[in-house]
């Protein structure tokens, strides 16, 4: 018998090995395992396959005592895989869900906010010099009505009256820029 002809059955073999392996050891490992991940039945699945793999790859553990059970050598490699897996969780930052991200404040670049001037400053104009003198001093100037009224030499409610009439106005011609126009 040839190394060639030898491999293929090697390979069927193992193949049934393995298959018996998980037949006999999943479920209790998985039991430990979903334990371990606090009942994530997707990281105690991950996990399975993990320490499955690892008995693939040493087949020599598997064998070492034909009167030995190979369940302890699993649920130490189940475990410490668990263990390993918690720590690199731990290790690096939380994972963000969608629902944060939803809630999060969105900023506007510079150049919406490049943008948002222009159409401002356009809308400004499109006022009168009196309702766009008030708006200047009270809202751009940061002057107070009383400071206002007294540079324009007009009475405070005036000063009132047009900085209200010009914030309308101004809500009519900034699309967007506030949703109830009374």
């Amino acid at each position: 018998m040839t190394a060639a002809t030898a491999l293929p059955h090697a390979t069927k073999t193992a193949e049934h090995e393995m298959a018996a392996l998980q037949r006999d050891h999943a479920r209790p490992l998985f039991a430990l395992l979903l334990r371990l991940c606090d009942g994530d039945r997707q990281r105690a699945e991950d996990l399975l396959q993990e320490t499955l793999v690892r008995a693939w790859q040493h087949p020599e553990a598997l064998r070492a005592d034909a009167f030995a059970s190979v369940r302890p050598w699993l649920l130490t490699v189940a475990r410490r895989l668990a263990i390993d897996a918690r720590r690199a969780r731990q290790a690096r930052p939380p994972e963000v869900g969608d629902a944060v991200l939803e809630s999060t404040r969105v900023i506007a670049d510079h150049a919406e906010r490049s943008a948002a001037v222009l159409d401002v400053r356009e809308a400004v104009r499109t006022l009168t010099p009196r309702h766009r003198d008030v708006l200047v001093l009270v809202y751009f100037q940061g002057a107070s009505v009383a400071e206002t009224a007294e540079i324009l030499g007009i009475p405070p409610g005036t000063v009132k009256s047009r900085a209200y009439y010009a914030l309308r106005a101004l809500r009519r011609v900034l699309p967007g820029y506030a949703a109830d126009l009374r």
